[in-house]
């Protein structure tokens, strides 16, 4: 019996563990003890070491290059673990792709026909950009609500209900009296609750129904939707606004969509046993843990938290970018004199919004798919392929929208070249990023990280910028006399600080490069069993004695 405290000599102890693991079928034990650089905690996200790179069998390890995660699945084998087909998997992502799709498209009709709400409502830069400052920000706070409900509920009730009530709010938007635009706020706010209850949770079904290369495919398609979404949004917006004579018009037609995405989540969509498809056979489930037990160890996770850094500089841009730039492209053509004023009373004629949209499309299915198969290519020879594929992204995108940004008075067809080049390099990260999340953290706490995340790069990054810059351009203006020009150069100058954030965010994730095969194979080991958790008040182990276990300090058997 080795009594608590008691610290014998390592080569005494390696030995008495070695003939102990050879007795019993406790298969961490040798890996984890006996490793020469085994970590002094037995925990799995909130430990600073794991076990040696170059341990045979163990996921990630460098030993065993091409079994980089073991025990990989084949489509039988995914059909017995989740009790799906693959054809019905596939459909379920499809289905999930359609509700992303429609959640983007939604949020950016608003900037689709920003100028008539801005000459309905009578209101400036700084109270246009509070249109999606509030929504934002609205969805932050809701986030981490439905994060702890997505890890311990039905995740397919979760979404139908938010959807549903998104899809009723976003329609009474569409009847305000121009005099109200405080209750325009208020209902652009509620539209958070069921993006919330959407965007934390989807991506936690399709790391549940797939591994390795195919969930990263999938989230590949599933993110595909964010541009193409949100280009839609634009051109729906524009477009179904010219065809009625009526900007309202834009707010109803996502809402009939949405009754449809609520049918289909109820009809198609199947709760999967969460993390079963990543476990070995003999694993013992997963159990949550307590909410703060979760962001405990979430914040001790530096891939996790770099990551999402960069992330929140990619949503600042975006948020930006996808507010303010039609706008500003309509405010250039003006000083070219290739557009009229858009003057008060007047509808504002532009094709702006529906060419950028285009462009939104165009440029997020190439970069999400250029970024997609870069990563897995690269993957094969540098694991940390993921978090420097992402950076490449940030850091190349950030000159093309300053030069994006610089021509605009100049050509405006430089602009919309710079702007493919720059938009397409900032889009490569989104399923990556996605994909990073999943299999850095475990399965248990992925909706709370997503929320986590969501929660992080809204609060630093897209609840504020638009309304940052609206704020910039206005103080701007005020020291200049007043003329469309003046309008042009204060927004084109506020813009500009998208380029410097996302230079910080190329920085955050190379620093994310440096973390990424521990914190990936640490969650890795403790899905499969071989690696648990201790509480903060518990540093003790189970060593097998003699038919028996006997816990013990972590400090006395490591040394």
């Amino acid at each position: 019996m080795i009594e608590p405290g008691f610290q014998p000599p390592c080569s005494v102890l390696r030995g008495k563990l070695r003939s102990v693991s050879e007795r019993t079928s406790l298969a961490w034990v040798p890996s984890i003890l006996l490793s020469p650089a085994s970590s002094p905690r037995s925990q799995a996200d909130d430990t600073d070491d794991g076990p040696a790179p170059g341990t045979p069998g163990l996921p990630g390890s460098m030993g065993n290059p091409k079994s980089e995660d073991p025990e990989v699945p084949d489509r039988e084998g995914l059909q017995r673990i989740t009790g799906l087909s693959s054809g019905r998997s596939a459909l379920i992502v499809a289905v999930l792709c359609y509700i992303n799709l429609l959640n983007y498209m939604d949020r950016f009709t608003v900037a689709g026909v920003l100028p008539d709400i801005e000459q309905f409502f009578d209101i400036g830069d700084s109270s246009s950009g509070l249109i999606q400052t509030v929504f934002i920000s609205s969805y932050m706070v809701l986030a981490p609500v439905f994060g702890y409900l997505g890890d311990r509920y039905n995740r397919k009730y979760l979404m139908c209900g938010g959807i549903a009530f998104w899809s009723l709010v976003t329609l009474g938007s569409s009847f305000i009296p121009r005099e109200r635009f405080w209750l325009l706020l208020l209902t652009r706010g509620l539209v958070g609750v069921g993006e919330a209850s959407y965007s934390t949770i989807a991506p936690t079904l399709i790391a549940d129904l797939f591994v390795a290369d195919q969930r990263s495919r999938m989230l590949s398609v599933f993110y595909f939707a964010i541009p193409v979404g949100s280009g839609l949004g634009y051109i729906a917006g524009s477009k179904v606004k010219d065809v009625a004579g009526d900007w309202h018009w834009a707010l109803r037609v996502t809402p009939g969509l949405g009754v449809l995405a609520v049918l289909l989540l109820f009809l198609v969509v199947r709760e999967p046993p969460r993390g079963a498809v990543e476990r070995h056979s003999h694993s013992p489930p997963l159990n949550p843990t307590s909410w703060w037990e979760d962001l405990r160890a979430l914040a001790r996770n530096p891939s996790f938290i770099l990551s999402s850094l960069g992330f929140t500089a990619v949503a600042f841009v975006t948020g930006s970018l996808a507010l303010w730039a039609p706008a500003f492209l309509l405010r250039s053509r003006v000083v070219l004199g290739e557009t009229p004023p858009c003057l008060p009373g007047d509808s504002c004629s532009s094709s702006d919004s529906l060419i950028f949209g285009l462009i939104t499309c165009l440029t997020g299915v190439l970069g999400v798919g250029l970024g997609v198969e870069i990563s897995r290519r690269l993957r094969r020879s540098n694991p940390r392929a993921d978090p420097l594929v992402c950076a490449a992204g940030l850091l190349g995108s950030s000159p093309f929208l300053f030069l994006s940004l610089a021509c605009a008075r100049g050509s405006i067809v430089a602009t919309y070249i710079f702007i493919f080049i720059g938009e397409t390099l900032l889009s490569m990260n989104w399923a990556i990023v996605a994909d990073i999340l999943l299999y850095v953290v475990i399965p248990t706490r992925r909706s709370t990280a997503e929320a986590f995340q969501i929660v992080l790069s809204h609060l630093l990054g897209d609840a504020g910028s638009p309304y940052l810059i609206g704020l910039i351009s206005d103080r701007l203006r005020q020291g200049w006399p007043p003329s469309f020009l003046s309008e042009f150069r204060a927004l084109q100058f506020s813009l500009m600080l998208c380029a410097f954030m996302g230079a910080l965010g190329g920085a955050a994730f190379l620093g994310a490069a440096i973390f990424i095969e521990g914190d990936r194979r640490r969650a890795q080991l403790h899905v499969q069993g071989l690696l648990r958790e201790a509480g903060p008040a518990d540093d003790r182990i189970v060593v097998p004695q003699r038919g028996r276990s006997t816990r013990v300090p972590v400090s006395s058997v490591l040394i």
